[in-house]
């Protein structure tokens, strides 16, 4: 069944212009979550594809939800690794359409479990114009946007122009020279962060219970007595800021609670 939102969203009030309607699938609860925007190139490298499903779930288990385009490539795996019930998918055709065809499975599954966008009427059929105002909506539900990977004049730098206009935080995945070099002049000139860590990225966005579930799982680590690389592999600074308060002790080359 398809409806039409009847409350205001904050967020898209940083849209050039608010939409008109804004026709749904799913559950709007997931409009008053945390929301970080995920996009990128249709063919990404492999490199990209685990970094992407590894960062959308690491936030998804934060309770962040990820919000992305249903493209092929960056999109999907975005809203794969978040699951369904954890992603909003922002179409840019109306929702009598499941496009592109190969994800048609994946956005029947959000619109059971998450929930579906799509400014245009339930019979639209794509156009070249109508993914370029996707990706306004995209951009301008998240928090802030990451881009996992981009080339040059792609049309995920389009998205980096409205996230640029918004004044939206940037962030993206380190590339080897020569790869994703959209992303990485943004780097170079300043425009945006990178992502070194997954998980401590993702801890950004913990609040509340979160928090305390993240704490609770790091005591727990430690007390398995894991060696310094684990921890640092699976936590990161979380270990520099044990150690410095005192929590852990090095000893040997494994961590020591205290």
């Amino acid at each position: 069944m398809t409806g039409t939102i009847d409350f205001r969203i904050s967020e898209l009030e940083a849209m050039k212009r608010y939409p008109e309607t804004l026709y749904y699938r799913g559950s709007t609860g997931l409009l008053e979550s945390r929301k970080v925007s995920i996009v990128g190139t249709r063919r990404p490298s492999a490199y990209t594809k685990s970094a992407v499903q590894q960062l959308a779930a690491a936030l998804s288990k934060r309770g962040v939800t990820v919000v992305s385009g249903a493209a092929m490539g960056v999109d999907a795996l975005a809203h794969r690794g978040a699951g369904a019930e954890r992603t909003i998918a922002v179409l840019g055709c109306g929702l009598d359409h499941r496009y592109p065809a190969v994800n048609a499975s994946l956005i029947e599954e959000i619109e059971k479990r998450g929930l579906v966008l799509s400014q245009f009427e339930p019979d639209f059929r794509a156009t070249p114009w109508s993914f370029v105002v996707r990706n306004e909506l995209v951009v301008a539900l998240g928090e802030v946007l990451i881009v996992g990977e981009a080339d040059r004049g792609s049309g995920t730098m389009r998205s980096v122009e409205y996230a640029l206009k918004m004044g939206k935080s940037i962030y993206v995945l380190p590339h080897r020279l020569g790869e994703s070099e959209g992303t990485t002049d943004l780097l170079k000139e300043g425009a945006a962060e990178a992502i070194y860590d997954i998980e401590e990225f993702a801890s950004r966005f913990a609040t509340g219970a979160e928090k305390s579930e993240e704490a609770d799982d790091f005591t727990a680590f430690c007390k398995g007595s894991p060696t310094y690389e684990e921890a640092v592999k699976r936590f990161g600074d979380r270990v520099f800021e044990a150690e410095l308060e005192g929590m852990i002790a090095v000893q040997d080359g494994r961590i020591i609670p205290l």
